[in-house]
């Protein structure tokens, strides 16, 4: 491998901001912000949006009951015939 081409790679503390809970991930992001986190001091780097408080992770996500287009129709003109 060529010296000097590769991005610094490092253990870095995300914070997911909507659910208040931190991550220790390896990244190679870079930034001028750093928190203690267990008595080791990491870059920082908050983020709206994790596992955490996304609703497709945590399971609380909008359920849509859709019915197909055949049982809309029918519901629709389901009065219609009956005359």
């Amino acid at each position: 491998m060529k010296p000097n081409i590769h991005p610094d790679y490092q253990t870095v503390a995300f914070h997911d901001t909507a659910a208040d809970s931190y991550f220790l991930i390896g990244s190679t992001i870079k930034t001028e912000r750093t928190i203690e986190l267990n008595g080791k001091t990491y870059p920082y780097v908050p983020i709206d949006v994790s596992s955490d408080s996304h609703p497709f992770y945590t399971g609380k996500q909008k359920s849509v009951t859709t019915d197909g287009r055949v049982a809309a129709f029918n519901r629709r003109f389901k009065n219609l015939g009956s005359k």
